[in-house]
């Protein structure tokens, strides 16, 4: 799951910066529940079981996580040259993060800050707004780490 290996891009934009594109998705059983998220990022595969939470908190655990692992791969200082796009199925993150809707579940209050404060280790990040299915792998992700953590019970 948590591999050590150096991000290589190959997408430059024409003022010489890194884009990485990352697809993102977080989810709960019975919602709070068991919980989970998965990141894809470039070609690479994360996931992480994280115990009870909500839907909500679960979508913004994973572009947290998924922020932090892009900066750990890129390396330390590099992040100022590198854009960064977070795909994501969830309306309501991507419409928060956006500036779009207003945040009312307190709770995800804290995860809002911190996902600004990672934005600015960044050159710039951009929040898209896909579909289920463009979102599959991210997606299916979740559910093999939510479906590992049944076996285990």
């Amino acid at each position: 799951m948590y591999q050590q290996t150096t991000l290589k891009t190959n997408k430059t934009t024409s003022n010489g910066v890194n884009k990485i594109v990352i697809y993102t998705d977080g989810g709960a059983r019975n919602n709070p529940g068991p919980a989970a998220i998965g990141a894809v990022i470039e070609e690479k595969e994360y996931s992480k079981f994280l115990g009870q939470a909500t839907n909500n908190e679960a979508e913004y655990q994973a572009v947290i996580f998924a922020l932090k692992k892009v900066k750990q791969l890129i390396g330390k200082g590099k992040g100022k040259s590198a854009e960064i796009e977070i795909k994501s199925d969830s309306e309501l993150l991507i419409s928060q993060l956006n500036g779009q809707y207003k945040i009312k579940e307190k709770k995800l209050v804290p995860f809002f800050i911190e996902i600004w404060n990672l934005k600015q280790d960044f050159a710039e990040v951009k929040f898209s707004q896909i579909s289920r299915e463009e979102n599959h792998r991210a997606d299916s992700l979740v559910n093999r780490e939510l479906n590992s953590q049944n076996k285990l019970f």
